[in-house]
């Protein structure tokens, strides 16, 4: 059976990991796979073509948050992601969160960027600091999203 496709992007203590997008026939390895990069979240931006019960029976929560490919996601989209960010490293430092759409370029993404979403990221304003604190209690490693 194939490896998985994917990209890991590590910042400070925050990883993410990009991949495509799993059928049910190939979903074992696939959680297998997410499972040894420490995996515990995924968000689907794509239409479903995976049951998630075997996924979350693994303990990695699946969100759905689909749109069209080659577009921004919507405003309640970032938010929940950014709220998703902010939780999961500050609950769980060091954990992964995956993200995938169907072959990790339009929505994920690894490449393909369209002129619309060039558009959205130069017209786009961060909305929160993300800070975590050291072990003396001082803020420091924070980052813009």
């Amino acid at each position: 059976m194939a490896q998985m496709i994917h990209v890991e992007v590590t910042y400070k203590n925050m990883r993410f990991l990009i991949t495509h997008n799993p059928t049910n026939v190939a979903l074992s390895k696939f959680i297998e796979d997410l499972k040894k990069c420490g995996v515990t979240t995924i968000g689907r931006l794509c239409e479903a073509t995976y049951d998630t019960t075997l996924v979350e029976r693994e303990g990695i929560h699946v969100l759905d948050w689909p749109f069209d490919d080659g577009a921004p996601p919507s405003n309640q989209i970032v938010d929940d992601w950014l709220s998703l960010v902010k939780i999961k490293f500050r609950e769980d430092p060091g954990c992964c969160i995956a993200i995938h759409c169907v072959a990790g370029l339009g929505r994920a993404p690894l490449g393909a960027f369209n002129s619309k979403q060039l558009l959205y990221l130069e017209k786009y304003r961060p909305k929160m600091w993300l800070c975590f604190k050291d072990s003396n209690g001082h803020r420091n490693n924070c980052c813009l999203q």
